[in-house]
């Protein structure tokens, strides 16, 4: 079976926007003093400092755009699966977030010395991402 890229002519915009949007905001709350900022930043040996605000609005653009390209590639990994339920796009995010996002960093954590919170923490938030991006991105055509 030869690949297709005939999807091409059907990209939902808004979805892949949508999705990349609800990425960025669970980032703002996943990194959040609420949820995990603070143990992510005491293993990560990151003092606040509130003279960084602007390498912080930065940061935070910088996000939002790699959240588009993210879900706009992970809206082709549906595409290509032929995903057509909440739950089969689920499962391709899972797959994009175990062999694209576990894999390396795990490695790499290991080769860093970083602790498997730190892991924990990063990997976690793409979990959820990955997993609610794919299963919207399968029921919104």
């Amino acid at each position: 079976m030869e690949p297709s890229i005939h999807h091409l002519n059907h990209v939902n915009y808004w979805a892949i926007f949508a999705c990349a949007f609800l990425q960025w905001m669970l980032g703002a709350a996943w990194y959040s003093p609420a949820l995990f900022s603070k143990i992510w930043m005491k293993e990560l040996g990151i003092t606040p400092d509130p003279s960084k605000r602007n390498s912080m609005i930065f940061g935070m653009v910088s996000s939002l755009v790699g959240d588009i390209f993210l879900s706009f590639v992970l809206w082709h990994m549906v595409m290509w699966a032929n995903a057509g339920s909440f739950a089969f796009g689920t499962f391709v995010g899972f797959l994009c977030w175990f062999g694209f996002f576990v894999a390396p960093n795990f490695a790499q954590g290991i080769y860093e010395g970083r602790s498997f919170k730190v892991f924990a923490i990063n990997n976690g938030y793409w979990l959820i991402g990955l997993l609610a991006s794919g299963g919207i991105l399968a029921v919104w055509r």
